[in-house]
């Protein structure tokens, strides 16, 4: 490779970075806006756009609620430990049908998985525990959100 091509091939890089940094920022706007703040024409950043979501750089676009506005302020995190460790790993399917189960991560460490859940009080929070326990026969050790001072921040691009 010649010093131009990788000097292109960073440039692109460094192109693609801003474009997820701006997305990352404001996942509406749009693409007229995207280019201006990246410097590329309205065809030129829908193209690159596309391409980032076919590799899978940018796997989606979402809206974040506030859990108190929706009446589901109680945000906690439990953790799943197997009862039986030959028993096939897989919680996340016995799981799948809870709603309020917003995330599910596969852990390293004396637990197996570690969920993100939003409830509306601390006795739905003790019925979904049971209903944890129940369906995917595991122990959970829970830790309840006190405060959120941020979630969902962007990694540095």
């Amino acid at each position: 490779m010649t010093d131009r091509n990788a000097a292109q091939s960073s440039e692109l890089e460094a192109t693609d970075r801003a474009i997820l940094r701006e997305l990352l920022r404001d996942g509406r706007c749009s693409f007229t806006d995207l280019g201006e703040r990246v410097g590329l024409s309205v065809s030129a950043v829908h193209q690159r756009v596309r391409r980032l979501e076919q590799r899978g750089a940018l796997r989606g676009y979402t809206a974040r609620v506030d859990g108190e506005q929706i009446g589901l302020p109680l945000t906690a995190f439990i953790s799943l430990t197997p009862i039986d460790p030959a028993a096939p790993d897989d919680y996340p399917q016995r799981l799948e049908h809870l709603s309020e189960i917003e995330s599910c991560f596969s852990v390293a460490g004396d637990e197996s998985y570690i969920l993100q859940v939003r409830v509306a009080s601390p006795l739905a929070l003790e019925d979904l525990l049971r209903q944890i326990r129940e369906s995917a026969k595991v122990s959970t050790r829970t830790t309840v959100v006190l405060s959120t001072p941020f979630e969902n921040r962007a990694p540095e691009l």
